[in-house]
């Protein structure tokens, strides 16, 4: 299976049309949207029609940048995947997430990130690999600098106790591209990068 995976876009429509190219020329299963999605003013157009009329597959999660309304309005629109509590099967791959993050008008405490994990992952059946997909870090990561108080220790217990085979988040824009391994999972900043990742 092979995923387009990116997030802290913030409304930049040019990066988007170049990454809907990228999905299609790569034939990509399912492009992931991991929070950040909108810009500052909260805009919602332009942001999953490039991916649409390219024929590619496409969930979201909000970030701190966007709540329901705005993920909402794609759902509805676009007819794209929430992952913000749910999951996505794709053959023999189930991919669960969580959106928010730990500041800004749109967040959530640890027990909230923790227990919003545990329960899309436990409507996971029958898969052999898992895909993890936050908008946060997890908290004592490479990615968020070792800066102590940032990221999520909700996120961290979720990849400790569900051994997802990748996780994939954003939201640290100076760490974006940057690959750490917690335990057995392999964890990716996904950023503003555009990543391929195949699994």
């Amino acid at each position: 299976m092979k995923i387009l995976a990116l997030s802290d876009v913030h409304g930049d429509r040019t990066f988007i049309r170049q990454m809907a190219e990228r999905g299609a020329q790569e034939k990509v299963d399912l492009v992931i949207l991991a929070g950040d999605i909108v810009d500052h003013n909260g805009d919602v157009h332009g942001l999953i029609g490039p991916f649409k009329e390219k024929g590619l597959e496409v969930a979201v999660l909000p970030g701190n940048h966007e709540g329901l309304a705005e993920i909402g309005f794609f759902v509805e629109k676009y007819k794209v995947k929430n992952l913000h509590g749910y999951t996505i099967k794709k053959g023999d791959v189930g991919i669960f997430g969580c959106g928010y993050a730990d500041i800004g008008i749109h967040q959530l405490d640890e027990d909230e990130f923790f227990a919003t994990l545990k329960q899309a992952h436990d409507s996971l059946k029958d898969v052999k690999k898992k895909l993890m997909v936050t908008h946060v870090q997890p908290n004592d990561s490479i990615i968020g600098l070792k800066m102590p108080g940032w990221g999520s220790s909700g996120v961290r217990r979720a990849i400790e106790e569900f051994k997802p085979d990748i996780h994939i988040c954003g939201h640290i824009h100076e760490t974006h591209g940057i690959e750490e391994v917690i335990g057995t999972t392999k964890v990716i900043n996904v950023g503003k990068t555009g990543r391929i990742i195949e699994i």
